[in-house]
């Protein structure tokens, strides 16, 4: 698929390259992702899941509650949780893809509520209350993960997901921050987000073979998503448990909550 996309994808740098065109089109995905993330949170129902665990057998009622039950316990309650996006994430992706370029306008939207949504849903099944600004910016930090498009941008995202998790395990008080720095981490990491799918999604401009494409990879996405939100919350979950030592550092924590992805390096045309 990347040798198939190449073209499309040098295509999709010259276009978000130019300054007046691209900078319209990366502060208009930065602004959908990042009205998507409140969205699909608000939409997530904590009553429901759980209800799921009393019909399991647990007394569960508010969040904190589950940190009572073994890990074990919650990943049988959760069960086909992934494959229920991955489907929605594949139909929807289908019947936007075979519209071609104007359905690209509907689908990444689509795509990336979804997929915030399947995170807020795993971190509610773990414990985690996605109201508060610090899950917030773990769940938009598991996007950036999961969108990542190589081995460097990873660490970046990880290093990112490491500090929260570490900071929440050792018990360290969260300073708020600042509305305007909260929204600024937000912004960037919404832009990464926005033009790694979109140059993902370039090959749905053709009509023919956009359905397949946007089914595939729509399904491709999301259950790397949830395959990501999944294991990292299972490990947060432990951490709080257990404690800090559980939570695997394989890259430094990051210093800064603001993450510097490549795509705002001085080597590459979204600077």
């Amino acid at each position: 698929m990347s040798a198939i996309n190449w073209p499309l994808s040098k295509a999709a740098d010259l276009i978000l390259g130019d300054h007046s065109a691209g900078q319209a089109i990366k502060n208009a995905l930065q602004g959908v992702v990042s009205v998507c993330n409140d969205a699909a949170q608000w939409s997530v129902r904590p009553d429901a899941v759980f209800e799921e665990f009393r019909k399991a057998g647990h007394s569960i009622e508010k969040s904190t509650d589950i940190a009572s039950l073994d890990l074990e316990d919650i990943d049988k309650v959760i069960g086909f949780l992934a494959a229920k996006y991955k489907a929605a994430a594949s139909v929807e992706g289908g019947a936007t893809g075979a519209a071609g370029l104007p359905g690209i306008a509907i689908d990444i939207p689509a795509l990336v509520t979804l997929n915030l949504r399947a995170i807020g849903e795993y971190a509610t099944y773990y414990g985690f209350d996605v109201d508060s600004q610090r899950e917030r910016l773990w769940v938009m930090n598991i996007l950036g993960y999961a969108s990542s498009p190589n081995d460097s941008a990873k660490q970046v995202a990880m290093a990112q997901l490491v500090r929260i998790a570490q900071d929440v395990a050792r018990r360290k008080p969260w300073k708020v921050l600042e509305k305007q720095a909260f929204v600024k981490i937000v912004k960037r990491i919404a832009e990464a987000v926005g033009i790694r799918i979109t140059k993902a999604k370039m090959a749905q401009m053709v009509p023919a073979v956009g359905a397949a494409v946007g089914a595939g990879f729509n399904a491709y996405y999301t259950s790397r998503v949830c395959d990501a939100a999944y294991y990292l919350y299972r490990e947060r979950f432990l951490a709080e448990k257990y404690g800090d030592s559980v939570v695997e550092a394989i890259v430094d924590p990051a210093s800064d909550l603001v993450p510097e992805y490549e795509e705002f390096s001085e080597e590459t045309p979204f600077s």
